[in-house]
């Protein structure tokens, strides 16, 4: 990770790094895609997907970026903790 930080970095300083976003985006992309086929795959095919649809398929993209994110900052806090670096 390119991130210079301590076991006491704030979490936005983590989570906006370069690194966290790239992977987080990627996994959006896959698991967001798959969910959002998965609930609204059908109306996209018939093309009977309403504006408060799409909106719902847009959100449906956060949920594994936030997770992914939340993920990786608890991942480093924990390494930086058992590393000592402080």
């Amino acid at each position: 990770m390119t991130l210079r930080c301590t076991s006491d970095t704030g979490f936005w300083t983590i989570a906006t790094d370069r690194t966290v976003v790239r992977r987080a985006a990627k996994i959006a992309l896959i698991v967001g895609t798959v969910i959002a086929l998965i609930n609204h795959g059908d109306k996209m095919v018939t093309g009977q997907m309403s504006g408060m649809a799409w909106i719902k398929c847009v959100l449906t993209f956060l949920v594994p970026y936030s997770v992914s994110t939340y993920s990786s900052v608890m991942a480093v806090r924990d390494r930086l903790q058992s590393l000592g670096t402080d």
